[in-house]
């Protein structure tokens, strides 16, 4: 049997992140800055909207409240750090705070794996069970289950990021990436642990999978009964309420799926970078414009705090 020891000669790691010429550093950095910050504007937005309006005070749109902020906490593990690494000489990050990044990183993306079924499972009792609907989904309940997917989330990977801390890195310590994930950590390892990254693989397979396949689940349920819609408008109606959540799910989805599920040794350094930055800083980007713009709700209670806003600047 192996006992791990915490003899590791390394206190902190190099993330590389993009690697070129100072110039394009720079331009990436005020890149990612602008875009951090319309992410940050965007679901502000949509987490402000559903607390000052009243009539979005329901389960749908207190799971999108919840959502968005999940978005602005996602964004905040990675691109703060990445910013500071552009214009960075040194780009190191000390030991404690790669697997802090580590963990709430992979905490996140969890909390959202979990989220989207929720978001799928109250459309579902929306159109297929809209008379039973109220008494089961009351706002409580919601709120219930939002905090158990945080809670459920956060609890997975204490575990097996405590085992990754007690194998040995004694260099080198250069990780060729922006975010502190583990396929590089694991490289980085003097010894092999192939038992920790075939777990690490399960459990974020078993998640992505049953996640997934809940959704697909509620889905073609939800599917089946809109087609039984007499009118073209209600089938109209109840597509595009789904169609915002489904691109959302294809986007998130079909990025974790190339990189978590396919072998890590086959996925070159710059292929997971990408990936990576799709899911974790692309996405919660374009949500709020995925979900403002098909959602008249949304769209009236954003033009709603605009004018509250413009009147109390013009007093």
């Amino acid at each position: 049997m192996i006992v791990f020891s915490r003899v590791s000669t390394v206190t902190e790691f190099i993330l590389l992140s993009f690697p070129c010429s100072r110039e394009i550093q720079v331009l990436l950095f005020v890149l990612f800055f602008v875009s951090y910050i319309l992410t940050l504007m965007g679901n502000g937005a949509i987490v402000c909207a559903v607390k000052l309006d009243h009539r979005l005070h329901t389960p749908m749109y207190i799971l999108l409240s919840n959502f968005s902020f999940l978005e602005i906490c996602y964004i905040n593990t990675t691109v703060p750090n990445m910013l500071k690494n552009f214009l960075s000489e040194t780009k190191t990050i000390s030991f404690t705070a790669c697997f802090f990044q580590f963990y709430f990183f992979f905490s996140m993306g969890i909390t959202e794996t979990f989220l989207l079924p929720l978001m799928a499972f109250d459309r579902y009792l929306a159109i297929c069970r809209p008379l039973h609907y109220p008494n089961i989904m009351s706002s409580h309940f919601c709120m219930n289950l939002v905090a158990l997917c945080w809670v459920t989330a956060f609890l997975c990977y204490p575990v097996p990021i405590y085992f990754i801390t007690q194998l040995p890195f004694c260099g080198p310590n250069t990780i060729d990436h922006f975010v502190c994930d583990p396929g590089p950590l694991l490289a980085l390892s003097c010894i092999p642990a192939p038992g920790i990254e075939l777990s690490c693989s399960i459990l974020s397979s078993l998640i992505i999978f049953i996640s997934f396949f809940f959704i697909l689940a509620s889905y073609t349920l939800v599917l089946r009964a809109v087609l039984r819609v007499p009118s073209a408008a209600g089938r109209r109606k109840a597509f595009s309420t789904c169609g915002s959540h489904l691109t959302v799910v294809s986007l998130f989805y079909g990025s974790i799926m190339v990189m978590y599920i396919s072998p890590t040794s086959e996925n070159a350094a710059g292929i997971q970078k990408i990936v990576t930055l799709f899911y974790s800083s692309v996405t919660p980007l374009i949500n709020p414009l995925i979900y403002s713009l098909r959602n008249n709700d949304v769209k009236a209670a954003l033009r709603k705090i605009h004018m509250c806003t413009k009147i109390s600047q013009s007093k």
